[in-house]
């Protein structure tokens, strides 16, 4: 095996996919569409606040003065609920109107309906006796679908209705409700390094966040490993490439290659990341307690992270050359694909358990197995460091399937790259791998 080839064929995948325009357009599209994805919405919500204009005719005569007595919620955790209860109200405004309950109902019932049609209110509710023992409140508007709004009437309800019933009771709304005030966790991070306040939400979307971007890297990137390798297939330069260069060669070259230029782009959305969450980071921190601090990543989790990416892509993408070299077109390279894209996946269906239960007996076996060590054992690293012995056996395995798995696929990579017409058969793929 000789190195020199194989930085030289690495250097070559580096520099022409580098400087191809689909690359830079990429790297700069998937920073703005994730930011589109998470900012916009929220900042489209906040501008189509408008009041809600409902009317009110309460049989009971008592739950609708408490209905406009609109008290504030328990403080918000600004991890979880961003802008806490007034954000909410934002987009939820409710503006009630009043009405006594008139002799004929079913006439009142009908000039409300038309008054909804008119567009001269929103949204009607009519409150019977009933709401006292359990019933439910009848709302008739123009759209109901809009369960935000919705969703603050049902709590302003609850808290009126349940006010009314704590005086029918003989007990003081007041003190019950700061009797039962939410007890909060003020959550603290116990490590080698010290204990430390940290945000539970915050350090469960920080290891959310990492494991995606890996596991999605991945992903993507053997795809071009694919389309890469049934390019120069298609294209019969490859042809030209084996004359001089062993498959070997060529294909741990290309692999390294685009490795790096995976490397890169995670490099730049990563810094994309941190520039665009800093403003709201740093307005988050401010209504923080001085104790608090957000999660971090140190150097040895940031190496850690690096290491697993180089492992796991280098298995991915041999998967993914020996599909390219073996099939004549996309088309039926990517059909094969996406049966193992389905394995792939397992890590991302557990990842919320491995989360919560970082040393569980699941957690533990799956980011042993060399498939899925290079998304799992990262991640079981930013939320609980594993004992020292299971990450270096996570490495030891993973590398061994790897060098096991580069010798297996070169040697379909082999003679694939020379083949064309029909679609190979498994037993021809394991006659591949036993003569070449």
């Amino acid at each position: 095996m000789r190195l020199e080839t194989m930085k030289i064929v690495a250097r070559r995948e580096f520099l022409q996919r580098v400087k191809t325009k689909g690359f830079w357009i990429g790297t700069v599209v998937f920073p703005v569409f994730a930011v589109a994805m998470t900012i916009l919405p929220s900042l489209f919500l906040a501008r189509t606040s408008t009041s809600h204009q409902v009317v009110v005719v309460d049989e009971t005569g008592r739950v609708a003065p408490e209905l406009l007595k609109d008290r504030p919620r328990a403080k918000a955790d600004p991890l979880k609920n961003p802008g806490g209860a007034e954000a909410e109200k934002r987009t939820a405004r409710l503006a009630f109107t009043v009405e006594p309950t008139e002799t004929d109902t079913k006439a009142q019932q009908e000039s409300l309906r038309k008054r909804v049609l008119a567009k001269e209110v929103d949204a009607w509710i009519w409150i019977t006796p009933g709401v006292l023992k359990g019933d439910s409140v009848e709302y008739r508007g123009r759209s109901v679908s809009n369960f935000m709004t919705q969703g603050e009437l049902e709590r302003r309800l609850t808290d009126a209705v349940r006010r009314v019933r704590l005086a029918d009771a003989g007990l003081d709304p007041d003190k019950i409700g700061a009797l039962s005030a939410p007890v909060g966790l003020k959550t603290i991070r116990v490590s080698a390094e010290g204990s430390r306040a940290e945000g539970g939400a915050g350090g469960f979307f920080f290891a959310y966040i990492l494991f995606f971007m890996l596991f999605l890297g991945l992903i993507i990137w053997g795809q071009q490993v694919m389309n890469g390798v049934l390019d120069e297939k298609s294209t019969r330069v490859v042809e030209v490439l084996v004359s001089s260069v062993k498959p070997f060669e060529l294909m741990m070259g290309k692999l390294t290659g685009i490795c790096l230029v995976g490397l890169t782009q995670f490099g730049i959305w990563l810094l994309s990341l941190v520039v665009v969450t800093a403003p709201g980071l740093i307005t988050s921190l401010a209504s923080m307690p001085d104790d608090f601090k957000l999660p971090t990543l140190p150097v040895t989790t940031a190496v850690h992270f690096l290491g697993f990416f180089v492992l796991g892509f280098m298995i991915n993408s041999s998967f993914y050359a020996a599909l390219g070299a073996a099939f004549n077109n996309q088309q039926e390279a990517q059909q094969a694909a996406g049966t193992m894209s389905l394995l792939f996946s397992v890590p991302a269906i557990i990842m919320p358990m491995v989360i919560n239960a970082p040393s569980s007996k699941l957690a533990v076996v799956t980011s042993l197995i060399p498939l899925f060590t290079p998304v799992l054992m990262p991640l079981r690293i930013v939320v609980e460091t594993p004992p020292a012995w299971q990450i270096a056996l996570g490495y030891v395995l993973t590398f061994g399937f790897l060098i096991a798995m580069v010798w297996f696929c070169s040697r379909i990579y082999r003679v694939g790259i020379l083949m064309y017409g029909k679609k190979p058969t498994i037993p021809e793929l394991l006659r591949w791998v036993r003569y070449s």
